[in-house]
Order: structure tokens, then sequence, then C-alpha cells
């Protein structure tokens, strides 16, 4: 590999390493007020809403109901309180029971 490549590599280490190393720093030993904790414990969701919602529209060609289906059971088992793991993988799991009787 060239020197470029290094550089890159090491750029890109640094890059994600420094967003991480900085809350764990500046925030060991600290409690987060109630609202930010709050806050923080939702933002896979939001973020898993943010993937989900464009791919609704756009999900198979001609077949709306397949991502209308995949938001209705997303939604659903993330109202009842289930993980971000359990919300994809519940939802995959519909989506190819649904696949196999159309």
């Amino acid at each position: 590999m060239g020197a470029i490549y290094w550089w890159m590599l090491l750029g890109m280490a640094l890059a994600t390493y420094i967003p991480r190393m900085i809350p764990l720093t500046f925030l060991e030993g600290k409690e987060l007020p109630p609202i930010v904790s709050g806050v923080l414990r939702n933002i896979p969701y939001a973020v898993l809403g943010a993937l989900i919602f464009p791919a609704i529209l756009f999900v198979q060609e001609g077949n709306l109901v397949f991502g209308i289906i995949g938001m209705v059971v997303a939604f659903l088992i993330a109202f009842l309180g289930g993980s971000v793991m359990s919300v994809v993988l519940g939802t995959i799991g519909v989506l190819a029971i649904y696949s196999l009787f159309t």
C-alpha cells in the first residue's frame, strides 16, 4: 500500500475515535440531567425512523403495500418498547413471511 492509503486510514481512524473519546473524557463520573438522558436514549429510534421512512416509498417498484406493512410493524414494535435490534429483525421477519405469500 502506498503512503497515501496509510494517511487516509489514520485520518479515518481519528475521525471515528475522536467523537467517541471526547464525551468519555469530559463526562466521566458525571451524571447527565434526566432530560438529556431521555433524549440520548431515544436517538436510536429517531435514526431508525430517518432510515426507514424514505425506504417505505421506494422499497419495491409498484408495491407500496410492502413498505406500508414494514412501517406499521416497525412502529408497533418500537411503540411497545422493543429494542432497535428487535424492531429491525421483527420487521424483516414479517416482511419475509409476507413476501412468501405474495
